[in-house]
């Protein structure tokens, strides 16, 4: 049996979750996809799955396992690529990965576009809201929001965004004024719960320390889409970021409050591994998203700094 073969069949029942659903996408028996794994736990000594009759589960082998063969497929694919010249056109399965709001929000319907444009490339968008290693994971291209940390990763800048204070204007018109960041704490807050019971501002003008408020949250989720409702509900008071409202801000659901305390912007990139921009789906993608994603930032800093 041919080992890459099976290690390609091997990553796509992991990815797919089930040995039936990598032999419908091959088009082949659960039997023979079963046997192609089989193969590999052979050559490596070691059980790469757990099965039961509905799942898989990757065995601790497994998960490295599956990091190599990512890794060793994404090169030979880029091999092939880069060996059919800068005027080859692009082609395959791009995998690209965002946190789930501004991945569903900012990045898939400039995705959506990009496989209008070409229809020879296909894609997978994962969206975590953790770190996740593009090599290892076989990933070919991620938006981050945040400083970078030091990595041989290409990184392209598409823009800034800060963090805002909403609240809907009924919870406004039914409270105490915000006029600065220590009347907060007369308020109800709507918290995320992986965050501390805090928040704080930027040091007052001419001043050095930064203004941090305390609070007990009157409610506290682990969803952004369940704090932005919540928000515009009339719960009480939220800080998200900015494209995590912009759509409630414009249709009036929220408005913008302390928008003088500005949080300091962080920056947006897109960033890939060294070497991957080589690869004709990548260097197309990032040539079409990057133009797009600065207009959306843009805009978004924009309509922003209006409110």
């Amino acid at each position: 049996m041919d080992r890459l073969d099976a290690m390609k069949v091997f990553v796509l029942a992991v990815d797919d979750g089930s040995l039936a659903a990598a032999g419908r996408k091959l088009g082949r028996s659960p039997a023979a996809v079963s046997r192609a794994i089989a193969f590999l736990e052979e050559r490596v000594g070691a059980e790469l799955l757990h099965r039961t009759t509905r799942s898989i589960k990757l065995s601790e082998e497994g998960e490295r396992y599956v990091a190599i063969c990512r890794r060793v497929l994404t090169e030979l694919e880029e091999a092939d690529d880069i060996a059919a010249g800068p005027r080859s056109a692009p082609r395959g399965l791009l995998t690209i990965t965002a946190p789930v709001v501004s991945g569903e929000m900012v990045l898939r319907p400039i995705l959506d576009a990009f496989l209008d444009a070409c229809p020879t490339v296909s894609a997978r968008l994962l969206l975590f809201d953790r770190a996740v290693n593009l090599i290892e994971e076989g990933i070919d291209i991620a938006l981050r929001i945040g400083p970078l940390a030091d990595s041989a990763m290409v990184a392209m800048r598409v823009g800034e965004i800060s963090r805002v204070v909403v609240a809907a204007p009924r919870y406004l018109k039914q409270h105490p004024r915000i006029t600065e960041p220590g009347d907060l704490v007369k308020h109800q807050i709507v918290a995320m719960a992986h965050l501390p019971n805090s928040w704080t501002f930027a040091p007052q003008a001419g001043g050095s320390v930064p203004r941090t408020v305390q609070f007990t949250p009157r409610l506290i989720v682990n969803s952004t889409y369940a704090a932005v409702a919540s928000a515009v509900a009339g719960r009480g008071v939220a800080r998200m970021y900015s494209y995590q409202v912009a759509e409630q801000v414009a249709r009036g659901e929220l408005e913008i409050v302390l928008a003088a305390e500005k949080d300091p912007e962080m920056p947006a990139h897109l960033i890939c591994p060294q070497g991957r921009l080589s690869v004709p789906k990548v260097r197309a993608f990032t040539d079409f998203a990057v133009p797009r994603l600065k207009k959306h930032f843009a805009q978004l800093k924009k309509s922003v700094a209006a409110c």
